[in-house]
């Protein structure tokens, strides 16, 4: 699974075959294998704005996730049970996700920065049985918590409290060797909701093996990483696919550092603070953080920046984003591309010549990837179709968690589908043209309408709710809701602030509408349905839907 050094990219590609070993788990290639061989080697280290930063080694982050494996293992979780964990970066978090995985359950990771509607929802959809959070989450968790029939225990890493057990208590009581059960590659180990695209979120469900299938874009996109004084951060969250696969795992199985930070708002004055500060050689940082930073000027003079690559995904990343890299930083940013459901198949790789200004890049060794048409025919070069993956592929999820026609719907024959536009030039080199769905790409995050539009609905004052993804340079798209308001209802600017209210502090601080505009009526099909496509395509023209105007 890992990638030769000193070949070309067509030689690579063409050779490469996966190796799995039978016995791969994500707690054996993150942390046990290199516990046997180099115990004392640092893995996490966690940057403190007052300077105190903190290290954890192989040897520690083994022995600390064994026993707690073994405290949740004291009050009844086991194989198969989804345990959530609501946590920011931090040592904590992959503690309790590798104790998880030791006991042959499945981790379930939640964004803090969701709102308790939005929490409900996922935790109820997976059946979770345990939540590991922290003093924040449990304020979140609080308005929702008589609605979790399936959620028997809480856990704080902030300490035990009414009804809720302390992380501490549950690792310093139990000893620091822990037997599983026989696990392997296509074991379930990890659940992630997806932004729900067409209804609500799903959970994709992925067995160990997605962490191996990770490997050669991981390489790819940073130049044949690991290499002698490598480490790693992202601002992106370890809830996410891209925090979690794109960063920390592949960098802990590569023995490559991790650097942590505190959850905070981005900025980039502190962005490159930790870059300095703490040594940082590789990077994840999506396109918008990306175009947030180019507030800083000349920051390799402010700053001693000891960068080599910088890996970027979640959207396009777009050719002026691209040059202020190079130009800025130094260094050519590898733009990779993949989904939750089958991540990192697309890449760049600049130290193979493998980079083009406005491309993905191209098809990752053990990935067959192509532009299709809705029958699941290969389209010629330079036609529009659907991007596609072949199955099978370790990197592939398993399927929706308790849905399997949606599973079903996947899937054009042995092509997933991600439901992206693309064309593929005669080179093999992907660009990006455009969703085939309603999802909304806002500063990295793929947001799903229908949650959005359920959460204004249960506002009192509106009749009927649609929400789209209206272009923004800086955040790609930002969203937009169109809301219809009761008879009788004055739509002003009190009115619309209390809205824009109401889904941020219900759903989630990214999925809110940063702009709301009050309509007469909406665009239906015959059936019913809101045809999001035309209040897309009339955002983008300039034209203005009917609407009540605002006094």
């Amino acid at each position: 699974m890992f990638l030769p050094k000193g070949a070309s990219y067509e030689a690579i590609y063409r050779d490469f075959q996966w190796d799995i070993p039978d016995d791969f788990t994500i707690a054996k290639a993150v942390c046990d294998d290199w516990a046997a061989r180099e115990p004392e080697r640092v893995c996490l280290e966690h940057f403190s704005p007052d300077g105190h930063h903190l290290a954890l080694t192989y040897g520690e982050l083994a022995a600390r996730s064994c026993a707690f494996a073994h405290g949740l293992t004291s009050i009844g979780i086991g194989r198969g049970d989804r345990v959530a964990l609501l946590l920011p970066q931090g040592f904590e978090t992959v503690i309790a996700h590798l104790a998880i995985y030791r006991l042959g359950a499945i981790a379930v990771p939640l964004a803090l920065l969701f709102g308790p509607e939005a929490l409900e929802y996922r935790l109820n959809a997976a059946g979770v049985c345990a939540i590991v959070t922290n003093r924040f989450g449990l304020e979140r968790l609080a308005d929702v918590a008589e609605h979790l029939p399936s959620v028997a225990h809480v856990i704080s890493v902030d300490g035990a409290a009414d009804g809720v057990l302390s992380f501490d208590a549950l690792v310093d009581g139990y000893p620091a060797d822990f037997v599983g059960p026989a696990l392997g590659p296509d074991d379930p180990a990890l659940m992630i909701f997806t932004s729900g695209t067409t209804g609500r979120p799903k959970g994709a469900l992925h067995g160990h093996r997605v962490l191996a299938g990770h490997i050669p874009g991981f390489q790819l996109a940073h130049d044949f990483i690991p290499r002698a004084g490598d480490r790693m951060w992202t601002p992106s969250d370890w809830a996410w696919a891209g925090g979690l696969l794109n960063a920390l795992f592949p960098s802990l199985m590569l023995g490559v550092p991790v650097v942590s930070s505190p959850a905070q708002k981005f900025e980039p004055e502190t962005a490159f603070r930790i870059m300095a500060e703490m040594k940082v050689r590789n990077a994840f940082i999506p396109p918008t953080a990306l175009r947030l930073m180019r507030s800083v000027e000349r920051p390799r003079a402010g700053y001693e920046l000891v960068l080599r690559s910088i890996g970027s995904a979640g959207e396009s990343l777009g050719r002026e984003t691209y040059e202020w890299v190079r130009s800025a930083l130094g260094l050519v940013p590898n733009e990779f591309y993949g989904q939750t459901e089958c991540n990192f198949v697309l890449s760049s790789a600049v130290g193979l010549d493998v980079s083009r200004p406005g491309r993905i890049g191209r098809a990752v060794p053990g990935h067959r990837v192509a532009i299709v048409d809705g029958k699941g025919r290969e389209c010629r070069p330079g036609d529009v179709g659907q991007i596609a993956i072949a199955r099978p592929d370790p990197v592939m999820f398993l399927g929706y968690w308790d849905n399997e026609a949606a599973t079903t719907d996947k899937f054009v024959g042995d092509w997933l589908m991600t439901g992206d536009l693309g064309r593929c030039d005669r080179d093999g080199y992907v660009e990006f043209v455009g969703r085939d769905d309603d999802v909304i790409t806002s500063s990295g995050y793929r947001i799903g309408p229908a949650e959005i539009e359920d959460c204004l609905l249960g506002h009192p004052t509106v009749k009927l709710a649609a929400a789209i993804g209206k272009p923004d340079p800086l955040r790609t798209e930002i969203v937009k809701a169109f809301v219809v308001l009761h008879d009788d209802v004055l739509a002003d600017e009190r009115l619309e602030t209390e809205i824009r209210e109401w889904v941020k502090q219900r759903l989630s601080m990214h999925e809110y509408p940063r702009e709301i505009e009050f309509v007469a009526a909406l665009p239906m099909t015959t059936s019913g349905k809101i045809i999001r496509r035309a209040l897309r395509d009339g955002e983008i023209a300039g034209d203005q839907p009917q609407t009540s105007a605002l006094p």
